[in-house]
């Protein structure tokens, strides 16, 4: 049986300067620019409004012929991270503090209406302010890679720490062999998407930004470093890894053309 969730409405930041991949909101995957696929996933969730927060007008020209259920909000261009682009669109729109947002992160095109309702529901079922999403590491190149983000999650489902090193560290197993991934240990691939309510979204905005959250360039740290719970639940089926690289494009290209045809 589906779990009940609130109604909610997903932000996608989409900032068009990537340091790692100029442009990236545009750039096409199988003829489809990444931002009209990752629109298109929030819409087939059952948002009750999607909402592309963006700092340039090339991307909001993109979406223009979407349809009138995607919406474009114009936000300043110096923001620190998605969530502080998420709550000025917050406030432009005037969401009540207790809307749920989902924050829908513009390099997730394969995102699955699943995985976007299960961290909707994750938020509705726990006290923790922020909720979010992870997936094994089945991959011994995954876990070394720093553009893989890994969570550390602990027995109450919340998350200890996020972080682009190998996490946890295998001591005895990784000391032996760093060429295949130890067994029995629970290596997981953090999932760039949050649900949070717009009054504690504002309130983080307004926190300074942390020396962990600048070192890891991770926003999340923001939150942790300020005492403050997130939530982790395993996504409910395969959430295809995000796009930060050319090779990552180069990949989800050649994913697309095999098992994820129609996507």
């Amino acid at each position: 049986m589906a779990e009940k969730i609130p109604p909610f409405v997903v932000v996608v930041p989409a900032r068009y300067g990537s340091t790692r991949l100029p442009g990236k909101p545009l750039l096409k995957i199988a003829g489809e620019s990444m931002i009209r696929r990752v629109a298109r996933r929030a819409t087939q969730a059952g948002a009750a409004q999607v909402v592309v927060a963006t700092d340039d007008d090339r991307v909001a020209h993109e979406l223009r012929g979407c349809g009138d259920d995607i919406l474009v909000c114009m936000t300043r261009p110096d923001h620190a991270s998605g969530s502080d682009r998420i709550a000025e669109t917050a406030s432009s729109f005037g969401w009540p503090e207790d809307t749920v947002i989902v924050n829908l992160q513009g390099d997730e095109p394969f995102a699955p209406a699943s995985g976007i309702r299960a961290v909707v529901a994750t938020l509705a079922g726990d006290d923790a302010p922020m909720a979010t999403l992870a997936t094994p590491i089945e991959d011994i190149d995954e876990l070394f890679d720093p553009n893989v983000v890994k969570v550390v999650r602990g027995a109450n489902g919340r998350a200890l720490y996020f972080t682009r090193a190998p996490a946890p560290w295998a001591r005895d197993a990784l000391a032996h062999d760093r060429s295949i991934l130890p067994g029995g240990v629970p290596f997981l691939r953090h999932i760039g998407i949050y649900a949070y309510r717009a009054g504690f979204l504002r309130r983080l905005a307004a926190l300074p930004r942390t020396p962990l959250e600048q070192a890891e360039s991770l926003e999340q740290l923001r939150a942790l470093e300020h005492g403050y719970a997130i939530s982790v639940r395993p996504t409910p089926e395969p959430f295809p890894p995000g796009i930060d690289t050319a090779e990552d494009l180069t990949r989800a290209e050649r994913w697309l053309a095999g098992q994820g045809r129609g996507l």
